[in-house]
């Protein structure tokens, strides 16, 4: 069976004008035994686009074929269309949204990944980041395998292919026992379809039905969106297989694990209306702005967000402090990404453009500007002079999660820790960065509270915190091994001739 394609001007160190946030890793869907599996699925990537816009993509199999359309751009850029739709037809389907995290941009890299296997068609959706996809990558093309894109997920594609054992379930199990690192995956073979998590649940996936059909999505609102019930989460180590018939197996091959989930679902990535974990994503939001009032108050005329993820925080701060909360910023959502630009100045405009300042609410007020984090800090500084140019007497920061002070390695496009503002300064330092009268970020341990957990436990994290608290929960290998070869770049040995 083969599959058919469709081929202000800043001189800072920390300054980025696109880089000021954290990149929302990827986003996978899939549907098997739908009547319309592929429409399904771009309706659920569409849901799901927050949390990847560079590019997107669809697999789909009728019985026989698998059909592959991919594009760069956006869901509706590349799937709205009836004809689009009709070119992959069957009754299952797996799509992806991505930023490139690991492999870069480019059409080669964009998903779901496809390879026809001696065992037939495999296609493979996938959110997150192996972190010894390096190591395993050149131990695969030292023993002859030839790899045609750049992405971590084909590692993935090589170890099945080359795998011993007599199932493609086994074959699959025995490849994700080499990995490390972050994976929440959608699997399509011939048989049916198989979703899975890493064994510590990093990456979020969530199980859906409707009707016949048995969904798969990176956040409960995809199956809002398709009209589908939420089921459950796919546990952490969980492998969950649907053939045609309808049937659902689920194994536990990985033993057993603590998990660790990514608390950043819950600060940022995941879309408000959404569940992780058994909560609400919004609810857990206004939380951390209850816990930031009581942690850090401070005296003010009004709570004002950054939009769009600074409001459901801002509007917990203003209703623990009783500050009244008001839009004191306006975001246009008509303004496309603002990263490539043809000179200085306009990359200075980019912040104005997205965002303008409500004069006639912040003038001659004392205001405290709520948002979900500070990655570089070049946003918060502009954002911050935004509302002095407005007006504001006083300008208090307050953020919805501790300092990010470290990098992700787990699907999260974050800078290098070099560019990270919190990893180069302590906190009054930041706030002479950023230009504001205070500045205040909300604990972990407050974190925890607010996301329904008992305060952190360091012996045993309940989350993945690494990019707050550097501890990271697996090996690392890849990196470990540059930072072991820039070492002895750095300071070979002396040998005697």
């Amino acid at each position: 069976m083969k599959a058919r394609t469709d081929p202000m001007t800043i001189t800072h160190p920390f300054y980025d004008a696109d880089g000021d946030k954290l990149r929302e890793e990827c986003g996978v869907f899939g549907a098997v035994n739908a009547t319309d599996a592929a429409a399904a699925t771009a309706l659920g990537l569409h849901a799901l686009q927050h949390r990847g816009q560079e590019a997107a993509g669809i697999v789909s199999f009728d019985g026989a074929d698998f059909f592959v359309r991919r594009g760069l751009g956006h869901v509706v850029e590349n799937f709205s269309s009836q004809e689009a739709i009709a070119e992959l037809p069957g009754m299952m389907a797996a799509g992806h949204v991505r930023y490139s995290t690991t492999g870069g941009a480019g059409l080669r890299n964009v998903q779901p990944l496809y390879a026809d296997l001696a065992s037939g068609g495999f296609a493979v959706a996938h959110n997150g980041n192996i972190s010894n996809a390096g190591t395993l990558r050149e131990e695969l093309v030292g023993r002859g395998a030839i790899f045609q894109s750049t992405s971590d997920t084909e590692v993935i594609i090589h170890l099945v292919a080359t795998s011993r054992y007599p199932t493609i379930m086994d074959r699959l199990i025995d490849a994700l026992r080499l990995l490390e690192g972050a994976y929440a995956l959608i699997v399509m073979t011939p048989e049916g379809m198989i979703a899975c998590r890493d064994p510590l649940g990093i990456r979020p996936l969530q199980m859906g039905k409707i009707g016949d059909a048995t969904l798969f999505a990176s956040e409960t609102v995809a199956f809002d969106v398709v009209g589908a019930d939420f089921v459950r989460q796919v546990e952490p180590g969980e492998i969950i297989r649907v053939d045609f018939d309808g049937n659902v197996d689920s194994l536990h091959p990985f033993g057993t694990h603590r998990p660790r989930p990514c608390i950043f679902e819950h600060v940022y990535f995941s879309r408000p209306d959404s569940i992780s974990d058994g909560r609400s994503i919004y609810e857990g939001r206004k939380a951390i702005g209850a816990e930031l009032a009581r942690e850090t108050p401070v005296e003010a005329d009004l709570v004002i967000p950054v939009p769009d993820s600074g409001v459901p925080a801002a509007i917990g701060y203003a209703q623990e402090s009783g500050i009244p909360f008001e839009l004191g910023i306006i975001r246009s959502h008509y303004v496309g990404r603002t990263f490539i630009q043809p000179s200085d100045s306009d990359r200075h405009a980019g912040v104005k453009r997205k965002h303008n300042a409500n004069r006639a609410m912040v003038e001659g007020k004392r205001i405290v500007l709520i948002d979900d984090s500070i990655v570089r800090g070049t946003t918060s500084l502009q954002i911050v002079e935004m509302m002095r140019d407005a007006g504001a007497a006083e300008v208090h920061f307050r953020v919805a999660s501790p300092p990010t002070a470290h990098s992700c390695f787990y699907g999260v496009d974050t800078p290098e820790r070099s560019k990270l503002l919190a990893a180069q300064m302590d906190v009054e330092p930041m706030r002479e960065f950023i230009k504001a009268d205070s500045l205040a970020f909300v604990s972990i341990d407050g974190l925890y509270r607010a996301v329904g957990e008992k305060p952190r436990d360091a012996s045993c994290p309940q989350f993945c915190d690494a990019c707050f608290t550097g501890d990271y929960p697996t090996a690392l290998t890849d990196i470990r091994r540059r930072e072991d070869k820039q070492q002895q770049l750095a300071f070979p040995s002396n040998k005697v001739a």
